[in-house]
């Protein structure tokens, strides 16, 4: 068949018959999406991949009004991703945006289709799929998690969370959020008496954290951002940390690559 489509394209090369379909859903990659039904998503592989070794997964929701086409190419998410092994997905929101408003939302079943889909063209890694997300992407990863996050190793979250008053029928193994205290767009959720640890409340209450934090003291990657991290490591059903910063609203250099170096028991580099 493929040598007779040669030959007519060869003899009537302005009648050249379309590419096979699977052919060209095959080749997504990148910047080129993976159509999926009515919607798409963005892939990147890791770099050096051998081709056969499954591979640790990164779903990583977008921020408002943009789409998997940035991710791909974003130095603190996909520059993380591919150094590491990773690799990374990145869903395209319905109008550039994300409905994680309520439990009552098609976006959850549609990135776990885009793994599913994923699934298919890949040989991943289900005890390390990890979901991420910025803004309003990262309330988006939130709730994904809570409706989803059974399968989900890690949460890795940015500038953007949920109501903690929400109750989540799932959870994942793992939570780690990054949050600004000038943040003005999403804004730092304080709690009463202006408790900065008030952010991971709702994960705190889901994985059972009743012991006292651990305050782990500050922490930097770079020269431009310090962190102070807070930890729960003796909780019933998971681990919850939070890193909290003086700045506003942005995907803080290295965060990503740190998180993704200590869960994958890598040692940690920059970037």
């Amino acid at each position: 068949m493929r040598y007779l489509l040669v030959l007519f394209a060869l003899l009537f090369p302005g009648l050249a018959p379309a590419a096979e379909p699977e052919a060209e859903t095959a080749r997504c990659h990148a910047e080129i999406p993976c159509p999926l039904g009515d919607r798409s998503y963005h892939v990147k592989e890791p770099d050096d991949w051998d081709g056969t070794s499954p591979l640790p997964v990164l779903l990583h929701f977008h921020g408002w009004m943009r789409q998997g086409t940035l991710i791909v190419k974003h130095g603190r998410i996909s520059g993380a991703t591919r150094r590491r092994g990773v690799l990374l997905l990145a869903p395209n929101g319905a109008g550039k945006t994300w409905d994680f408003w309520t439990s009552d939302t098609d976006d959850v079943d549609f990135a776990a289709a885009v793994i599913e889909d994923a699934a298919k063209r890949y040989p991943i890694d289900r005890s390390r799929i990890y979901v991420s997300g910025y803004s309003y992407g990262s309330a988006m990863a939130w709730r994904y998690a809570c409706e989803n996050g059974n399968g989900v190793a890690a949460l890795l979250a940015i500038s953007g969370t949920l109501r903690q008053s929400e109750t989540c029928p799932a959870a994942p193994r793992e939570i780690r959020h990054v949050h600004g205290t000038s943040d003005n767009v999403m804004d730092f959720p304080f709690g009463p008496g202006g408790d900065t640890t008030y952010p991971v409340k709702l994960w705190r209450d889901r994985l059972g954290c009743d012991g006292p934090p651990r305050d782990l003291g500050p922490w930097d990657i770079t020269r431009h951002d310090t962190f102070k991290r807070t930890q729960w490591r003796d909780c019933a059903d998971g681990q919850v940390t939070l890193d909290v910063h003086k700045r506003g609203h942005f995907i803080p250099r290295g965060w990503i690559a740190r998180q993704l170096d200590e869960l994958l028991d890598l040692p940690v580099a920059y970037p």
